[in-house]
């Protein structure tokens, strides 16, 4: 389902599917159209939709218990957002700058050159090697 719609489009839309199956002679249980409801709830719901399937029996669970738990959820979220709106946020584009890397590529391999020259038994010759 598309994130714009409300509980009450989903349940009429997801209505008209159930009545037009039973038509054919297909009948669903309860726990069926429980299931199939929470299945078609938006992604940004799935936080609730996990704690009604841990925190209720769904085989037992009524369908209109079902309906009245989303709407009440559904209209704390459009309180908390018309309250709290959005902040926005600035993002920063970080740069690299290629002459820095090299500027501390050089300042890296002069240091290691002096440390190689202090050393007694580092002769000139791999210090030539390692220059190369």
């Amino acid at each position: 389902m598309p994130e714009n719609k409300n509980i009450s489009s989903i349940y009429a839309r997801f209505n008209d599917i159930i009545n037009a199956l039973k038509g054919p002679g297909k009948v669903y249980t309860n726990h069926e159209l429980v299931s199939k409801i929470l299945r078609c709830i938006p992604k940004s719901w799935e936080s609730k939709v996990t704690a009604i399937e841990e925190a209720k029996d769904l085989s037992s669970l009524p369908l209109e218990d079902l309906l009245r738990s989303l709407m009440t959820h559904e209209l704390r979220m459009s309180d908390q957002a018309r309250n709290y709106p959005k902040k926005k946020t600035i993002a920063l584009e970080a740069s690299k700058d290629e002459e820095s890397d090299e500027d501390e590529m050089a300042l890296l391999t002069k240091r290691i050159r002096k440390i190689l020259m202090d050393k007694k038994n580092f002769s000139k010759k791999q210090l030539k090697k390692f220059q190369s």
